[in-house]
Protein backbone atom coordinates (compact mmCIF):
# COMPACT_ATOMS: atom_id res chain seq x y z
CA UNK A 1 0.00 0.00 0.00
CA UNK A 2 1.61 3.56 -0.74
CA UNK A 3 2.36 5.43 1.80
CA UNK A 4 -0.02 8.56 2.84
CA UNK A 5 0.17 11.66 0.75
CA UNK A 6 2.54 9.57 -1.78
CA UNK A 7 -0.25 9.80 -4.12
CA UNK A 8 -1.07 13.00 -5.34
CA UNK A 9 -4.44 15.05 -5.88
CA UNK A 10 -3.61 16.83 -9.16
CA UNK A 11 -5.40 19.99 -9.70
CA UNK A 12 -4.92 23.12 -11.73
CA UNK A 13 -4.73 26.28 -9.13
CA UNK A 14 -3.91 24.02 -6.12
CA UNK A 15 -1.93 24.99 -3.19
CA UNK A 16 0.37 22.15 -1.67
CA UNK A 17 3.00 21.46 0.63
CA UNK A 18 5.77 18.97 -0.62
CA UNK A 19 8.50 17.59 1.71
CA UNK A 20 10.90 14.88 1.79
CA UNK A 21 13.61 13.62 4.02
CA UNK A 22 16.42 11.75 3.66
CA UNK A 23 16.90 8.03 3.52
CA UNK A 24 17.01 6.68 7.50
CA UNK A 25 16.78 10.18 8.13
CA UNK A 26 20.25 10.89 7.06
CA UNK A 27 21.78 14.17 5.88
CA UNK A 28 20.77 15.43 2.17
CA UNK A 29 22.47 18.90 3.09
CA UNK A 30 25.97 18.25 4.67
CA UNK A 31 27.26 21.77 3.70
CA UNK A 32 26.71 25.37 2.56
CA UNK A 33 27.84 24.13 -0.77
CA UNK A 34 24.68 21.12 -1.07
CA UNK A 35 22.60 24.02 0.19
CA UNK A 36 23.52 26.37 -2.10
CA UNK A 37 23.44 23.95 -5.30
CA UNK A 38 19.90 22.91 -4.25
CA UNK A 39 18.86 26.31 -4.35
CA UNK A 40 20.42 27.17 -7.60
CA UNK A 41 18.42 24.73 -9.22
CA UNK A 42 15.26 25.86 -7.90
CA UNK A 43 15.75 29.25 -9.13
CA UNK A 44 16.67 27.81 -12.55
CA UNK A 45 13.78 26.01 -12.49
CA UNK A 46 11.41 28.63 -11.43
CA UNK A 47 12.90 31.71 -13.56
CA UNK A 48 11.98 32.74 -16.52
CA UNK A 49 14.77 31.65 -18.71
CA UNK A 50 14.94 35.21 -20.39
CA UNK A 51 15.87 37.00 -16.82
CA UNK A 52 17.91 34.28 -15.74
CA UNK A 53 21.61 35.48 -14.49
CA UNK A 54 23.60 32.62 -15.31
CA UNK A 55 26.39 34.03 -13.05
CA UNK A 56 24.93 33.75 -9.92
CA UNK A 57 23.96 30.01 -10.24
CA UNK A 58 26.17 27.23 -9.09
CA UNK A 59 28.56 25.68 -11.62
CA UNK A 60 26.74 22.54 -11.11
CA UNK A 61 23.45 24.40 -12.51
CA UNK A 62 25.11 26.18 -15.51
CA UNK A 63 24.65 23.81 -18.83
CA UNK A 64 27.31 23.19 -20.62
CA UNK A 65 26.03 23.25 -23.93
CA UNK A 66 21.94 24.11 -25.34
CA UNK A 67 21.10 20.36 -25.35
CA UNK A 68 22.11 20.85 -21.53
CA UNK A 69 19.81 23.47 -20.72
CA UNK A 70 17.20 22.29 -17.74
CA UNK A 71 13.61 22.46 -18.15
CA UNK A 72 11.72 25.70 -16.95
CA UNK A 73 8.68 25.74 -14.64
CA UNK A 74 8.29 29.68 -14.28
CA UNK A 75 4.85 29.58 -15.57
CA UNK A 76 3.28 26.57 -14.22
CA UNK A 77 4.70 26.52 -10.74
CA UNK A 78 4.74 29.23 -8.00
CA UNK A 79 7.28 29.09 -4.62
CA UNK A 80 5.47 30.44 -2.05
CA UNK A 81 7.75 29.31 0.71
CA UNK A 82 10.39 26.88 1.20
CA UNK A 83 13.09 25.55 4.03
CA UNK A 84 16.32 23.60 3.92
CA UNK A 85 17.22 21.44 7.33
CA UNK A 86 19.97 19.13 7.28
CA UNK A 87 17.74 15.92 6.45
CA UNK A 88 14.52 17.19 4.83
CA UNK A 89 13.39 20.44 3.06
CA UNK A 90 9.56 21.13 3.02
CA UNK A 91 8.55 23.41 -0.62
CA UNK A 92 5.33 25.33 -0.47
CA UNK A 93 3.80 25.64 -4.25
CA UNK A 94 1.26 26.69 -6.31
CA UNK A 95 0.38 24.38 -9.47
CA UNK A 96 -1.05 26.59 -12.07
CA UNK A 97 -1.95 23.07 -14.44
CA UNK A 98 -2.66 19.78 -13.77
CA UNK A 99 0.66 18.21 -13.66
CA UNK A 100 3.52 20.74 -13.62
CA UNK A 101 3.62 19.83 -9.67
CA UNK A 102 5.35 16.02 -10.57
CA UNK A 103 7.32 17.30 -13.31
CA UNK A 104 8.81 19.81 -11.35
CA UNK A 105 9.87 17.77 -8.58
CA UNK A 106 11.07 14.65 -10.84
CA UNK A 107 13.35 17.09 -12.09
CA UNK A 108 14.69 18.32 -8.84
CA UNK A 109 15.06 15.27 -7.13
CA UNK A 110 16.91 13.63 -10.25
CA UNK A 111 18.82 16.86 -10.83
CA UNK A 112 20.15 16.90 -6.72
CA UNK A 113 20.61 13.01 -6.00
CA UNK A 114 22.84 13.31 -9.20
CA UNK A 115 24.94 15.91 -7.94
CA UNK A 116 24.91 14.56 -4.47
CA UNK A 117 26.18 11.13 -5.52
CA UNK A 118 28.90 12.55 -7.93
CA UNK A 119 30.54 15.14 -5.01
CA UNK A 120 30.30 12.02 -2.49
CA UNK A 121 31.17 9.16 -4.57
CA UNK A 122 27.78 7.14 -3.54
CA UNK A 123 25.30 5.14 -5.15
CA UNK A 124 21.77 5.02 -4.37
CA UNK A 125 18.57 6.60 -3.42
CA UNK A 126 19.37 9.89 -1.42
CA UNK A 127 15.36 10.16 -0.26
CA UNK A 128 13.47 7.90 2.16
CA UNK A 129 10.58 7.88 -0.80
CA UNK A 130 8.91 9.48 -3.32
CA UNK A 131 8.08 12.84 -2.09
CA UNK A 132 5.16 13.40 0.03
CA UNK A 133 2.45 16.19 -0.91
CA UNK A 134 -0.85 17.41 0.74
CA UNK A 135 -3.52 19.81 -0.63
CA UNK A 136 -4.12 22.51 0.76
CA UNK A 137 -8.00 22.84 2.05
CA UNK A 138 -8.75 25.11 4.33
CA UNK A 139 -8.29 29.10 5.04
CA UNK A 140 -6.74 27.96 7.89
CA UNK A 141 -3.97 25.73 6.48
CA UNK A 142 -3.00 28.27 4.09
CA UNK A 143 -2.59 31.00 6.15
CA UNK A 144 -0.53 29.08 8.62
CA UNK A 145 1.62 26.70 6.65
CA UNK A 146 4.56 29.03 5.76
CA UNK A 147 4.66 29.62 9.41
CA UNK A 148 4.99 26.24 9.88
CA UNK A 149 7.74 25.93 7.37
CA UNK A 150 9.37 29.05 8.58
CA UNK A 151 9.33 27.85 12.15
CA UNK A 152 11.40 24.75 10.97
CA UNK A 153 14.75 25.85 11.92
CA UNK A 154 13.90 26.43 15.42
CA UNK A 155 15.15 22.46 16.53
CA UNK A 156 18.78 23.95 15.46
CA UNK A 157 18.73 27.45 16.59
CA UNK A 158 20.44 26.33 19.82
CA UNK A 159 23.46 24.83 18.54
CA UNK A 160 26.69 26.16 18.92
CA UNK A 161 27.39 28.47 15.92
CA UNK A 162 24.23 28.18 14.44
CA UNK A 163 21.74 31.44 14.18
CA UNK A 164 19.87 32.76 17.08
CA UNK A 165 17.21 33.72 15.31
CA UNK A 166 14.80 32.26 12.63
CA UNK A 167 15.69 35.57 10.14
CA UNK A 168 19.16 34.80 10.44
CA UNK A 169 18.73 31.08 8.64
CA UNK A 170 20.03 31.29 5.90
CA UNK A 171 18.08 28.33 4.08
CA UNK A 172 14.31 29.60 4.23
CA UNK A 173 12.61 32.05 2.43
CA UNK A 174 11.53 33.94 6.00
CA UNK A 175 13.99 36.67 4.83
CA UNK A 176 12.10 37.25 2.07
CA UNK A 177 9.30 38.00 3.90
CA UNK A 178 10.69 40.44 6.40
CA UNK A 179 12.73 42.55 3.63
CA UNK A 180 15.87 41.36 4.47
CA UNK A 181 16.79 40.05 1.10
CA UNK A 182 15.09 39.38 -1.78
CA UNK A 183 14.70 36.12 -4.36
CA UNK A 184 13.21 36.95 -7.46
CA UNK A 185 11.85 33.25 -7.99
CA UNK A 186 9.52 33.56 -4.52
CA UNK A 187 6.42 35.06 -3.75
CA UNK A 188 5.36 35.49 -1.04
CA UNK A 189 2.48 38.59 -1.80
CA UNK A 190 -0.70 36.58 -1.44
CA UNK A 191 0.60 35.40 1.96
CA UNK A 192 1.75 38.87 3.15
CA UNK A 193 -1.51 40.63 1.85
CA UNK A 194 -2.74 39.27 4.83
CA UNK A 195 -0.14 41.38 7.16
CA UNK A 196 -0.27 44.42 5.20
CA UNK A 197 0.84 43.84 1.90
CA UNK A 198 4.38 43.91 2.82
CA UNK A 199 7.39 42.44 5.12
CA UNK A 200 6.49 44.22 8.59
CA UNK A 201 6.40 43.15 12.32
CA UNK A 202 3.19 41.66 11.61
CA UNK A 203 3.72 38.77 9.69
CA UNK A 204 7.14 38.37 12.04
CA UNK A 205 5.16 38.50 14.82
CA UNK A 206 2.74 35.77 12.93
CA UNK A 207 5.28 33.50 13.04
CA UNK A 208 7.52 34.25 15.89
CA UNK A 209 4.44 33.76 18.51
CA UNK A 210 5.11 31.34 21.17
CA UNK A 211 1.56 29.27 19.98
CA UNK A 212 0.84 25.70 18.85
CA UNK A 213 -0.17 25.59 15.25
CA UNK A 214 -0.48 21.75 15.11
CA UNK A 215 -4.92 21.68 15.98
CA UNK A 216 -5.26 24.58 13.80
CA UNK A 217 -2.90 22.93 10.83
CA UNK A 218 -2.53 19.03 11.34
CA UNK A 219 -5.92 18.68 12.47
CA UNK A 220 -6.91 16.60 8.85
CA UNK A 221 -3.32 15.67 7.77
CA UNK A 222 -1.33 13.12 8.43
CA UNK A 223 2.40 13.63 8.36
CA UNK A 224 4.34 10.79 9.64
Amino acid sequence: MPSKNAIKEYESGAYYHIYNRGVEKRSIFQDDQDYKTFLSYLKFYLTNPNSIDLRGLSSQVRPTSPSKILRNYSESIILIAYCLMPNHFHLFIKQNDDFSMSNFMSSLSTKYVRYFNTRYKRVGHLFQDRYKAVKVETENQWIHLSKYIHRNPQEILACEDCPRRLSEYKYSSYPNYLGLFHQSWIHPEEILTNFGGNSNNSYQNFVEEDLDITPIYFSAIDYD
